[in-house]
C-alpha cells in the first residue's frame, strides 16, 4: 500500500471484517433489554436497518450500496469418491467470502481512477479433512477495480471469483446459486448451490440487533441449508486432481452500518447442520471482560425452514495456539440449549476438523480462526457439521 490511496484503502478494510455476527453466551443469555427505535441513517450518514422492512427478491438478494458494510458468506463440507475401496470419501471444508464496504460519505478521493469508495474484500479457503491441509487467499479490490456488485440481483464478484443466480430474474424463495473460486494456483472450484429449504431472515421484525446501540443492527439473511454439487480441481506438485464433489453449504448475506457497540471486542459464531434435517445458527459477542452480551443469540431452523429462538451456554474445553499470530483460540466448545421441538435440554461440542485453520487477515488487517467441524454428542455420537467463526481473538475489532 505505496500512495496515500492505498494507506486509506488498508485502514477502511480494517473495518470491513467488523460484520458478521457470531454469539453465543457463557452463563444463559439475558434477555436484551427493549431497545429504542433506530435512527434511519448513522452519524456519518449510512442507512440503518429499520424494523419491518419488506424484503424484495431478487433484488435484495444484491448489493445495498446505501449501508456502509455488507457481505455475502458461504461456507459448506465437500465429499468426493473414496481414493481406493473401503477407503472413507475424501472430505473438504470449504469458505468462499465477498465483502462490501463504503467509504466516508462525500470522501472520495481527488484521483478520478478512484471515484468509487467502495472497497471489496474477498477471502477463499479450503480445508483437505484427511489430511489437515490448509489454503487460503485474500483479495482486495476497488469497485470497478475488478471487482463489483449488482443491486438488482445476485451477482458480485472480485476477479475471477463469482457469486450469482442461475437465473438473474429468480424471484423464488429458493432460487440456485453458481460459485465460482479459488486458491492460488492450489485448488479451483464450482459449485452449483440449490436451496434445500427457503430463506430463513434471522432477528425480530426484519432485524437482527447486535447491542444497545440502536445502529448495531443488520438485515440476516441466510440460505440454511443448500445442497452442493460440482467440481473441485487439485494442483499437486506432480499432477492435476479434478474431483466430481456432492456437499451441503451454508449461507449468510448481512447488510448493515455498524455491528458492534461499545464494550464489544469480538464474536464467535456456529453454524450448524443436523443429520435430523435442522439447522441452529448462534453468535456470541464478547465484551471486554470475556462475558457475552446480552444481544448474544441462537436460533434452530426447523425441518420446514421456520426459526425458533432459544437461551444456551457456551463453555470453551480446550484451546489451540496459532503459531503465526500468536493468539489463542477455542478449540473444543460445549454448547447447551433447549430443544425446541420437544422442550428438553440438548448439550453437543463443535470439534474442528483440524486445527490450522486461521486466516492471517492479510489484507483486511483482521487475523481470524473459520473452520469446518464435526457437531459431536456428549456420548459421541455424530450429530451434524458445522462451521466455526472466532474474531477478535489476535486484537479487538474496533469500529
Amino acid at each position: 500500500m505505496k500512495p496515500r490511496p492505498f494507506r486509506r484503502m488498508r485502514s477502511s478494510l480494517r473495518f470491513l471484517l467488523v460484520s458478521l455476527a457470531a454469539v453465543l453466551s457463557l452463563p444463559p443469555v439475558r434477555a436484551a433489554q427493549p431497545a429504542a427505535p433506530p435512527p434511519p441513517f448513522t452519524a456519518d450518514g449510512f442507512a440503518v436497518p429499520q424494523p419491518g422492512y419488506r424484503f424484495q427478491f431478487p433484488r435484495d438478494h444484491g448489493s445495498h450500496p446505501d449501508f456502509k458494510i455488507e457481505w455475502w458468506y458461504l461456507t459448506g463440507h465437500l465429499y468426493a469418491a473414496a481414493p481406493a475401496p473401503g477407503a472413507p470419501p475424501r472430505r473438504f471444508g470449504f469458505q468462499a467470502t465477498f465483502f462490501r464496504q463504503a467509504g466516508p460519505r462525500g470522501g472520495e478521493d481527488a484521483n478520478p481512477n478512484f471515484a468509487s469508495s467502495h472497497l471489496f474484500l474477498a477471502h477463499m479457503a479450503l480445508v483437505d479433512v484427511q489430511t489437515g491441509k490448509f489454503i487460503h487467499q485474500e483479495r482486495l479490490n476497488r469497485e470497478g477495480w475488478d471487482a463489483a456488485a449488482a443491486t438488482s440481483t445476485l451477482d458480485v464478484r472480485n476477479g475471477d471469483w463469482s457469486l450469482r443466480l442461475a437465473d438473474p430474474a429468480d424471484a423464488s424463495l429458493q432460487p440456485t446459486l453458481l460459485l465460482r473460486g479459488s486458491v492460488h494456483a492450489d485448488a479451483v472450484f464450482a459449485l452449483t448451490l440449490k436451496p434445500a429449504k427457503p430463506l430463513v431472515v434471522f432477528g425480530e421484525n426484519s432485524v437482527s440487533r447486535k447491542g444497545a446501540d440502536p445502529t448495531a443492527a443488520s438485515y440476516y439473511l441466510t440460505f440454511s441449508r443448500l445442497l452442493a454439487d460440482g467440481e473441485l480441481v487439485l494442483q499437486h506438485e506432480e499432477k492435476t486432481e479434478t474431483l466430481r464433489v456432492t456437499g451441503e453449504a451454508w449461507m449468510d448475506h448481512e447488510i448493515s452500518s455498524s455491528q458492534l457497540s461499545a464494550g464489544q471486542v469480538g464474536w464467535d459464531w456456529l453454524s450448524v447442520q443436523f443429520t435430523d434435517g435442522r439447522e441452529l445458527m448462534l453468535y456470541r459477542l464478547r465484551l471486554r471482560d470475556g462475558t457475552a452480551d446480552p444481544a448474544s443469540s441462537l436460533t434452530w431452523v426447523d425441518a420446514a425452514g421456520l426459526p425458533r429462538k432459544q437461551p444456551f451456554t457456551w463453555e470453551v474445553v480446550a484451546r489451540w495456539t496459532s503459531p503465526r499470530t500468536g493468539a489463542t483460540y477455542p478449540s473444543r466448545i460445549r454448547v447447551s440449549t433447549t430443544d425446541p421441538a420437544d422442550g428438553k435440554p440438548v448439550e453437543f461440542f463443535a470439534e474442528p476438523l483440524a486445527a490450522a485453520q486461521e486466516l492471517p487477515g492479510t489484507l483486511g488487517g483482521v487475523p481470524y480462526w473459520e473452520g469446518a467441524c464435526r457437531i459431536v454428542a456428549s456420548d459421541g455420537r455424530i450429530l451434524g457439521s458445522g462451521y466455526l467463526e472466532l474474531t477478535g481473538y489476535a486484537k479487538e475489532l474496533k469500529l
